[in-house]
């Protein structure tokens, strides 16, 4: 793996751990757009079939990132809330219709589906503080729940939850799942069909070490017509390019949900980055960061005064760790590991840690005795 070490630049005296927000950029990924801007300085438009191939590899590789069935379930848009969205106001909801969510889901998994309450639509939420938060949300799932709602991982906490459990129990409901796989996707392996999800969704900025601005969305090929359109555009029709064409319908494939010009530039990096993670292989990546984890984990709760707030169980981790100093305000430990260099968040009860793959172990090691120094004043 020390070959692809080569690809992070991280400046003297930084510790970056904040990849559950965004990810820094590999070498890749710049290279390749530095050369995509050079091209067009240069040439314009004249490379658009280049550009193109590379945005058909990009849904490929997102296809095989999320175990699709083909890349024509694969749509690209422009974060993981438009892609909720198009779940959202796309379902034909009946007053009574539930959805049902965890207590400790990211605003974006929360607040669209509070917006349909004019539709009749109830939130229900289901606390995820007990040993079994599956059995929490599945409990939840009464005669009106229509869909569940639920973050691949805890923003806050970490908790990573058993989708392939969620996924069974759903399809012999009749619910419908639905998964914000952001704090997972390019973290750790990520398999709709194992999940038996309908829709799924992440951005590419976080462990996916892409660009803000694209992301993905899956949308379970039996589902697709389902969803009500509410944007239409030249891109989504399924003569793509036939500009004369006066009689037009959506595309057959996920690009029925693209409805303007795609974000090219965007492409250009995405597709960088997760070449990479294909070149190191997911199941090396999600190795190597759980070894890193489990670094900051145990060095964490050998320090007196320390309160950890993600999963003593590893296999409920995937790359967050979050903790707090007793005696000691949050914001006074975010504000002084930052002075030194850590970035990090403060999220939830805790500090946020959130390394990578690629994260020097000899900089955790630091961090961890920063944290020291700050738990003993």
């Amino acid at each position: 793996m020390s070959v692809f070490l080569d690809e992070f630049e991280q400046a003297p005296g930084l510790c970056y751990l904040n990849h559950a927000a965004i990810g820094p950029w590999p070498r890749r990924a710049a290279e390749a757009v530095a050369s995509f801007a050079r091209d067009n300085v240069r040439l314009g438009a004249s490379g658009y079939p280049a550009w193109l191939a590379t945005e058909r590899r990009l849904r490929e590789r997102l296809a095989r990132l999320l175990n699709a069935p083909t890349s024509g379930d694969i749509a690209l848009v422009g974060n993981t809330s438009q892609a909720l969205s198009l779940v959202a106001f796309g379902l034909d909801w009946q007053p009574g219709d539930q959805v049902i969510i965890s207590d400790e889901e990211f605003p974006s998994n929360r607040v669209v589906w509070q917006a349909l309450a004019n539709h009749g639509v109830e939130v229900v939420e289901a606390s995820l503080a007990g040993a079994d938060p599956e059995a929490a949300l599945l409990a939840a799932c009464g005669p009106r729940a229509r869909l569940l709602s639920v973050s691949a991982v805890q923003f806050a906490s970490g908790l990573r939850l058993d989708l392939a459990r969620l996924g069974v129990a759903c399809r012999r409901r009749g619910v419908l799942l639905c998964i914000d796989a952001i704090q997972q996707m390019g973290a750790l392996p990520f398999d709709v069909q194992r999940y038996q999800c309908d829709f799924a969704m992440a951005d590419g900025h976080k462990w996916m070490l892409g660009p803000e601005g694209l992301g993905v969305f899956y949308c379970r090929s039996e589902l697709r017509r389902q969803l009500k359109l509410h944007a239409y555009g030249w891109h989504m029709l399924e003569h793509l390019g036939d500009f004369e064409r006066r009689e037009w319908q959506p595309a057959r494939s996920a690009r029925r949900f693209e409805c303007g010009s795609p974000n090219m530039l965007g492409a250009c990096a995405l597709e960088a980055s997760l070449s990479l993670l294909e070149d190191v292989g997911m199941a090396v990546v999600a190795e190597q960061l759980g070894l890193r984890v489990e670094q900051l984990h145990q060095g964490l709760l050998a320090i007196p005064g320390v309160q950890m707030h993600s999963p003593a169980d590893s296999s409920r981790r995937a790359g967050i760790v979050s903790f707090s100093i007793d005696g000691h305000a949050n914001a006074d430990i975010y504000r002084a590991l930052g002075s030194k260099g850590v970035i990090c968040a403060l999220r939830g009860p805790g500090v946020r840690f959130s390394p990578h793959f690629y994260t020097d172990q000899r900089l955790i090691d630091e961090v961890l005795r920063q944290v020291r120094q700050l738990a003993m004043h």
